[in-house]
């Protein structure tokens, strides 16, 4: 899958701060993943059974960083696997998003996550490219 040369659906960011556009299900499979917030075609079970993404729906908000309760145990116990596993972090992502907006978040992730060899999108799970499985460094 190529990286879209448009704008990033904002539908691609999650309540969390994940780039859905940047994850390894979105980016590798027939049946690709559409992202957090729409159906659950493509979704690997913890995500069709995210409690974050049930919280949000039950408070009626669209973004974990617009609770009054941010950051609670889900997103730290997240972010730190993130920050563990992958050297991202969402909270950050929230934070730039707060500050800047949605818009330049996702041409920033454009970027940083389209491989500068084939324009493929580059997976922040396992840094390779969709496309020429080119691996990325860190």
């Amino acid at each position: 899958m190529k990286m879209s040369k448009e704008n990033i659906d904002p539908i691609m960011f999650a309540p969390c701060g994940m780039n859905c556009k940047a994850c390894y299900k979105h980016c590798y499979h027939k049946k690709s993943c559409a992202g957090c917030l729409n159906g659950d075609m493509g979704k690997p079970e913890h995500c069709r059974k995210c409690k974050i993404k049930d919280c949000m729906k039950d408070k009626e908000l669209s973004y974990c960083f617009e609770c009054s309760d941010y950051p609670c145990k889900s997103i730290k116990n997240l972010e730190k696997s993130y920050n563990k596993r992958y050297q991202a972090s969402l909270m950050e992502n929230s934070d730039f998003v707060r500050q800047h907006g949605l818009e330049a978040f996702m041409e920033q992730q454009k970027e940083k996550y389209t491989c500068p060899k084939c324009g493929g999108i580059i997976s922040i799970h396992d840094r390779e490219c969709s496309e020429c499985q080119e691996k990325m460094k860190d």
